[in-house]
């Protein structure tokens, strides 16, 4: 199985028209020319930041489409797939891989609550169905469970294509009890921009980055100068980008990144319902610190 790099990956966000009814394909290509020009190991297209709940099929396929196409030869494409419904997981991820998909990425299931057992299962569901790399993503306070390391160990035993993890479980403790225990190479990457440094020093390699989509070169500095061993430096710089890490979770994921985005004119800050769009108080926030890191 082919091994993901190393390095950061943008969480893309999905550009709407000024209602939300349609996409903006001319944002979303300027967007992701934007993150191959940045240098960003990874795009990840249809994840949560992208919205991917309240997206349609035929919206999904295209935006997995128009990634691959740009990103050929220049950046991997690693297509959230997840669903809380086993038999659609398994579609998605055909489906993404004939767009030209290189990997998928599968969350846990959410609502639904399921057993460990059950976790392996649709895990292996997925797996089974493509012979592309699996990232896993887990992310307990969105999905109300969490994958144990033991249930993760038993999918690195049982399917070589499953090759990597974000890991959004709010620490560095589940980074280092899977990476200790591993049986073979895992490629773990950070869920929170916060704590990206931190988890890189206990063996993470990269990011699923939410704030690449504003500053793509920025966000692989610190991942690079990480992996090259220059902490310092990497510490510095991610000092820096700390406050806007913060301000972009302040409300809801993807809102103030695509009001963010529309601050810098680059598509408009619409999204879909049961979303709202950034508060006054979230723009005026972003808009500061965007003028800070800018001077």
């Amino acid at each position: 199985m082919t091994a993901l790099p190393a390095g950061a990956y943008t969480a893309l966000v999905t550009p709407f028209t000024e209602d939300g009814a349609a996409l903006d394909l001319e944002a979303y290509d300027r967007l992701v020319d934007a993150q191959l020009a940045g240098r960003v190991a990874g795009l990840v297209p249809c994840g949560t930041t992208g919205e991917s709940p309240c997206l349609t099929e035929g919206e999904q396929v295209e935006l997995v489409r128009r990634a691959a196409r740009a990103a050929r030869g220049r950046a991997v494409v690693v297509a959230g797939v997840g669903s809380n419904n086993t038999k659609k997981a398994v579609e998605a991820a055909r489906v993404a891989v004939d767009a030209g998909a290189d990997a998928v990425m599968l969350v846990m299931p959410y609502y639904n609550k399921p057993s460990q057992e059950g976790l392996f299962r649709h895990i292996g569901a997925v797996a089974s169905a493509v012979s592309c790399p699996v990232v896993l993503y887990n992310i307990p306070g969105r999905t109300a469970v969490e994958l144990s390391v033991d249930t993760l160990l038993r999918c690195l035993d049982a399917y070589p294509n499953v090759v990597g993890l974000k890991d959004a479980s709010g620490g560095v403790l589940y980074c280092q009890e899977l990476l200790a225990r591993a049986p073979r190479d895992v490629l773990v990457l950070s869920g929170d921009d916060p704590l990206t440094l931190p988890l890189m020093s206990v063996g993470a390699r990269g990011v699923i980055s939410v704030t690449s989509n504003l500053l793509p070169r920025a966000v692989s500095e610190v991942v690079e100068d990480a992996l090259a061993g220059r902490f310092a430096e990497a510490r510095e710089k991610h000092r820096r980008l700390f406050p806007l890490h913060r301000a972009l979770f302040a409300e809801p994921n993807p809102a103030p990144a695509k009001a963010a985005l529309a601050l810098k004119g680059r598509m408009s800050a619409a999204v879909r319902p049961p979303l709202v769009e950034a508060s006054t108080e979230c723009r005026a926030r972003l808009a500061a610190l965007l003028e800070g890191l800018e001077a």
